[in-house]
C-alpha cells in the first residue's frame, strides 16, 4: 500500500504571521497579522501541515533570551487556538558574525529536512510563505512553491527565485495557493 505524503506550508514567523517588531522579547508585543488566522486555517483544512521556521539572531546577540523567546512563540500560539494547531515551530539562534555558519539558518536547509522526515511530508507539494528571499529560497531546492509577501522587508532588488510568486501578505498567498 502507497501512503499518501502530506503537503506543508512552511511559513516565516515575523513579518508573516506576527507583526515584526525587531526582537519580540514580551509576549504582550505579539499582534497577529490581519487575515493570518483564517488563512491558515484555510491551509489546515485543505491538508497542509503547518510548519513555522524563524530565525532568531535576536538570542545569539543577547537580544532577547531562550525564556522571552519561548513566551512570545507560546503568545502568539495562543492567538491561534483553539482554531489553528502548528505541527512545529523551528528556531534558528545562531547570527553568522557570532556562531559562524549553520545549516538551520534560512535558507538553509536543516529545519526542512528534519520537518519533512518528522512528518512525512511531500516537499514537492509543499509551499514556502515569508517576507524575505530567505523565506522563500528553500522552495527552488525541493521544487516547491514559494510566495514572497512584498510588505517592504522582501529586497526586490533580485528577481524572486524561481517559483516564486509575489504577494500582499499571508491571506493573498493562501488565497493564491489554494486557487
Amino acid at each position: 500500500m502507497t501512503r499518501t505524503r502530506h503537503p506543508a506550508a512552511f511559513l516565516d514567523r515575523d513579518g508573516t504571521i506576527i507583526e515584526d517588531v525587531g526582537y519580540p522579547g514580551d509576549p504582550n508585543q505579539v499582534t497577529l497579522l490581519p487575515g493570518a488566522r483564517e488563512a491558515l486555517m484555510a491551509l489546515a483544512h485543505a491538508g497542509y501541515r503547518l510548519v513555522v521556521v524563524t530565525n532568531q539572531s535576536g538570542i545569539a546577540r543577547g537580544l532577547i533570551s531562550w525564556d522571552q523567546y519561548r513566551a512570545v512563540a507560546e503568545r502568539m500560539e495562543d492567538l491561534l487556538r483553539p482554531d489553528v494547531t502548528l505541527a512545529a515551530t523551528y528556531v534558528c539562534p545562531h547570527h553568522p558574525d557570532i556562531d559562524g555558519p549553520c545549516d538551520c539558518r534560512k535558507p538553509g536547509l536543516a529545519h526542512y529536512r528534519d520537518a519533512i522526515d518528522r512528518f512525512d511530508l511531500d516537499p514537492a507539494r509543499s509551499i514556502w510563505i515569508g517576507d524575505r528571499r530567505t523565506d522563500v529560497e528553500p522552495a527552488e531546492h525541493w521544487n516547491g512553491r514559494g510566495y514572497l509577501i512584498h510588505s517592504g522587508a522582501a529586497d526586490l532588488s533580485d528577481p524572486p527565485p524561481r517559483n516564486t510568486v509575489l504577494v500582499r501578505d499571508l491571506a493573498d498567498a493562501v488565497a493564491r495557493a489554494l486557487s
